[in-house]
């Protein structure tokens, strides 16, 4: 029998008797002691096995599977409570930052995490934040918020998404994007909603953690759909897993006890005009947009991406306010992750 190591460009004559008939086997390349894998069962038992394995791949569809993906919201690992505390504390107006330094002491994971950003390039303070309560006195009530929302966040937004094409840490990249975006483009137009726009655009794709596996199982029917360049990405999730990221993000912000406010924004932030007039939607929408833009964390999902129609006139801009802004994301995300 010829053998083909598929690790080198060997081939190996080797005697029939050597092999158990009907079975599959692996052995190591007598030349560069990779694994070479035979089936040696007859053909129609591989195919039925080949057909019984892509049956389990398929899982579900239609309403069934839609059910079993928002079940699965609940398997997402919680927003840490640390960031619940901290907010609470923070809201109120009697409390201290000691309380808040004490908090975070029981959290060392997140703290890490918020005195790495604390000391990035972006807030200009590199290597000279040593504690929690050193960064609330340096930087104020406000940053320290902000810092806190990233460093909860980070461990979710930086894990590889195989299905939607990105690398581990380029989610983390297009959500800060849009967090900054989102904050720039309300304090220019709606200085009231700056602090919440930039929470619901560092969490605006946060269903796409969930939705990964899905897509990744069923990449051959999203391929199919787009190919003719009718649908996009956002289509495709729709049509096949019967929600889109936009959706499911909405629902988990319900389990991390997300307020409504910017749950409405992130579930509408591909359609704003869906929203009822909610403001923040249309500013998390253009955000996002502009972020697609930088290159930031393009996922595949971001080449075929929709601007809605109103947006720019609704928050009344201009095309050179979008310049301006993608030179200012790009300018802070870099400091953030240098």
């Amino acid at each position: 029998m010829k053998v083909i190591c598929p690790n080198c460009p060997n081939v190996f004559d080797l005697p029939d008797e050597r092999f158990p008939a009907g079975k599959k086997i692996a052995f190591p390349c007598p030349a560069c002691k990779g694994t070479i894998d035979l089936d040696l069962r007859p053909k129609t038992a591989r195919d039925s096995a080949g057909f019984s394995e892509k049956k389990k791949k398929d899982h579900l569809a239609g309403e069934a599977l839609k059910k079993k993906i928002l079940r699965n919201v609940m398997d997402l690992p919680p927003m840490p409570q640390t960031i619940f505390k901290a907010r609470d504390i923070m809201a109120d107006k009697k409390s201290d930052f000691k309380e808040l330094a004490d908090l975070f002491e029981t959290d060392q994971a997140i703290a890490t995490k918020i005195l790495k950003i604390a000391n990035s390039p972006y807030y200009g303070l590199s290597g000279k934040v040593s504690s929690i309560k050193h960064a609330s006195l340096v930087l104020g009530h406000k940053a320290l918020g902000e810092l806190i929302i990233m460093g909860g966040t980070a461990g979710l937004l930086e894990n590889k998404l195989e299905g939607y094409g990105m690398d581990a840490g380029e989610l983390w990249k297009h959500s800060l994007a849009v967090a900054f975006g989102s904050r720039i483009i309300a304090n220019m137009k709606e200085p009231a909603l700056a602090n919440d726009a930039f929470t619901a655009g560092l969490i605006h794709d946060s269903g796409k953690l969930i939705l990964d596996q899905y897509i990744t199982e069923r990449w051959e029917l999203f391929e199919e759909l787009m190919d003719n360049g009718q649908h996009t990405f956002l289509d495709a999730e729709k049509k096949i897993l019967k929600l889109d990221h936009s959706e499911v993000a909405s629902e988990v912000c319900k389990t991390w006890r997300i307020p409504e406010p910017l749950t409405v924004a992130i579930k509408y932030h591909h359609y704003p005009s869906r929203s009822n007039g909610v403001k923040l939607a249309y500013i998390v929408h253009l955000a996002d947009a502009i972020a697609m833009m930088t290159g930031l964390g393009l996922g595949i999902d971001g080449t075929f991406y929709q601007m809605d129609d109103k947006t720019m006139e609704i928050l009344d801009f201009q095309e050179e306010d979008v310049n301006d802004i993608m030179g200012k994301v790009l300018e802070a995300v870099q400091k953030i992750i240098d």
